[in-house]
């Protein structure tokens, strides 16, 4: 497990919003709904594509490519064609910063 990293600052993520950032050498999505933030590996898990570009709405973050729905809480794949969870990462915040710490 890493240390937690300063990555963006809780004005730079509207609500509901995401950014694409690389943490670690990483690719992950950092998103902000219902005032609390999240963030997942920019990696759907049907087939390997990003999913930084897909929609996001409530809690899930679609594949831009093939629809598979992720829950940004816990990862888990909601509908086909994906089936396998994508990795989460822990979240904090301090003063008005977002640090992320990337889960192996």
């Amino acid at each position: 497990m890493s240390e937690f990293q300063k990555v963006a600052n809780i004005a730079d993520v509207p609500d509901p919003g995401k950014i694409t950032l690389e943490v670690d050498d990483r690719m992950v999505v950092l998103m902000h709904v219902g005032g609390k933030f999240f963030c997942i590996d920019d990696l759907c898990t049907h087939d390997g594509g990003t999913l930084g570009d897909g929609p996001l709405e409530g809690y899930q973050l679609a594949c831009p490519r093939h629809g598979a729905r992720f829950d940004i809480q816990s990862g888990k794949a909601i509908t086909m064609p994906a089936t396998e969870p994508t990795p989460v990462h822990n979240v904090k915040i301090e003063n008005d910063e977002v640090w992320v710490q990337i889960q192996d």
